[in-house]
């Protein structure tokens, strides 16, 4: 994804997504739904409808959405190397599977499911840094999101991997160059992340859970 400076956010560009989407709308379509998240013109309808009267959202075509959004948002990341200063980011491979379990389970009981989230993408780069905004996607863009999500992931200050990057450092060539840094300024990314939800029908306090 082109051009999304720190601080900025682009709207997720999404392949099979709208198929997906059709087959969910099916899915789903009920009375909640049709209160909440019918409209495709930008007005919300009924937003007081409680979370015990929704319909929870579960089964294999709401897990094929989380499927879609996390393979997005570990493109995302894999495209903000250079938004975090480095010249590739290494995601564990447990934590897009992290990811979209916690999207499934903040998402079960909102009106709409997944599709009514609204997710920023950040990484936390403790001394290294400020919070880089990566992305945000709207998992679909012609409902009004019912729920906003921020996914603050972090980059990994601990374990083995960094003391890896300072033997590197230490026997790096004098012949590398700035331009051409490799391996040498390669991230990689914490197996725990936080969750910050809000929900944008209520005023309800915040839902932070810590995810590892």
């Amino acid at each position: 994804m082109s051009g999304g400076g720190q601080g900025f956010f682009q709207a997720a560009s999404w392949g099979s997504l709208p198929r997906r989407l059709t087959e969910l709308e099916g899915v789903h379509r009920g009375l909640a739904a049709d209160r909440v998240c019918g409209s495709q013109s930008g007005s919300l309808a009924d937003m007081s409808l409680s979370e015990s009267d929704s319909s929870c959202f579960c089964g294999p075509l709401e897990e094929t959405l989380a499927a879609e959004v996390r393979a997005t948002i570990t493109q995302s990341l894999s495209d903000a190397a250079h938004t975090l200063g480095c010249s590739k980011l290494i995601l564990p491979d447990c934590l897009p599977r992290s990811i979209g379990q916690e999207l499934l389970h903040l998402a079960a009981c909102e009106p709409c499911g997944l599709r009514g989230a609204l997710i920023d993408l950040c990484v936390d780069r403790g001394d290294q840094g400020p919070l880089c905004a990566v992305e945000q996607i709207a998992v679909d863009a012609t409902l009004v999101p019912t729920f906003h999500l921020t996914l603050v992931l972090r980059l990994e200050s601990g374990g083995l991997w960094p003391k890896v990057q300072k033997l590197f450092k230490g026997s790096r060539p004098p012949q590398a160059s700035a331009g051409s840094p490799g391996l040498w300024n390669t991230q990689r990314l914490s197996v725990g992340f936080r969750a910050i939800k809000r929900k944008l029908y209520s005023s309800g306090e915040l839902l932070i859970e810590e995810c590892c």
